[in-house]
Parts: structure tokens; sequence; C-alpha cells
């Protein structure tokens, strides 16, 4: 009876201090593993989509093709000056926005950011490029936007040569619930 009590005992000691273990981890990461805001800071992609269509932030976003170039041409076939360091290669993005229920439609047009992402986790922002057949953004007065209907844009990236092979589609986001996805060619 002596064996059986202190087995018993053994157990339910081996027991409390897994329990107390399980806890003391849990609270210990707890504030890391479920701070949507920190990982979204650190660039978390929650959905990937192969070229879409994916709606955030009341804009429905479809890649159309994501090219490299050496120089972005004009309507007239000449060269677009950008201010790019040498060796730089021009990205691409031909996209299909289309604003939706939701959106302020200001002076016909609104804001629609989209980063181009690597593997690495680096990110681009596009510049603008004047001259361009499609607009580069989404409040051009030549261009304006109509609710529900579809709009080609052009998005145009400046990225160092070596990091071509790694880039991996374009990001859009939507801060307020901390939502960002990966669009793939």
């Amino acid at each position: 009876m002596n064996l059986a009590s202190r087995a018993s005992r053994l157990v339910v000691q081996a027991s409390l201090m897994v329990g107390l273990l399980g806890l003391g981890s849990f609270t210990l990461l707890h504030p890391y593993l479920s701070d949507d805001e920190q990982l979204y800071k650190q660039g978390r992609v929650d959905e990937v989509v192969s070229q879409g269509p994916v709606t955030v932030q009341s804009i429905e976003w479809k890649l159309d093709s994501l090219k490299a170039y050496t120089s972005i041409l004009n309507e007239d076939g000449e060269a677009i000056e950008l201010d790019a360091p040498a060796g730089s290669i021009f990205m691409l993005a031909t996209l299909t926005v289309t604003p939706r229920k939701g959106i302020m439609l200001k002076d016909q047009g609104f804001s629609c950011d989209a980063l181009l992402r690597d593997s690495k986790g680096n990110t681009w922002d596009d510049t603008l490029a004047t001259g361009y057949p499609l607009p580069t953004f989404c409040g051009d007065d030549d261009h304006p936007f109509t609710m529900d209907k579809p709009a080609k844009i052009a998005k145009v990236y400046i990225v160092p040569k070596s990091a071509v092979p790694n880039l991996v589609g374009l990001t859009v986001e939507d801060f307020y619930i901390h939502r960002r996805v990966l669009i793939t060619p």
C-alpha cells in the first residue's frame, strides 16, 4: 500500500508540473503568438492568390501581367525618363482594378497601392511613369474610374537586377483589419 500511495503521489506531482509548465509557456508566448498587429507590421502575408481576382478594401484586383524591362516607353515609343540607379530593372505590372461598393470615388479616383514583393520579404513602391499609355495610379484625370466598372492600370517598379529572379508578386493590404494578400503572376 505504501508503494501504491507513493506512485499515485508521483503521478499527481508530475501532472501538476506538466500543467504548470504548459501554463507558464502559454502565458509567456501568448502575447507574441496572437499579436496580429505586430505580425502584420513584420510583413506577414495572410493569403496568396494566383492572378486574382481578389477584393481588398473594396477594390477588386486582378494581375494581368508582371514583366521585366530595361526601359519603359511612352505612347510615342520613346523611353520615359525615370530616376533609376545604374543597373536597375523596371518591373511593369498590368492590373485590372474594379472599385466596389464601400470605396469613395473622390474626383473619379481612389487610392490603389500595391507593393512589389520578393521571396525574401523585401518590397518596392511603384513609381510615377508620366506618359505611359495606361494610368499609373487610380486618380488620373484623363482616365476616370466608375463604380463597379473594371479599368486597366499599370504599376512601374524600379528594382535591382539581382532581385528580379526572387520576385514573387504584388501585395495589396487592408491596414485596418491587418490583412495582406500576395497576388502572384
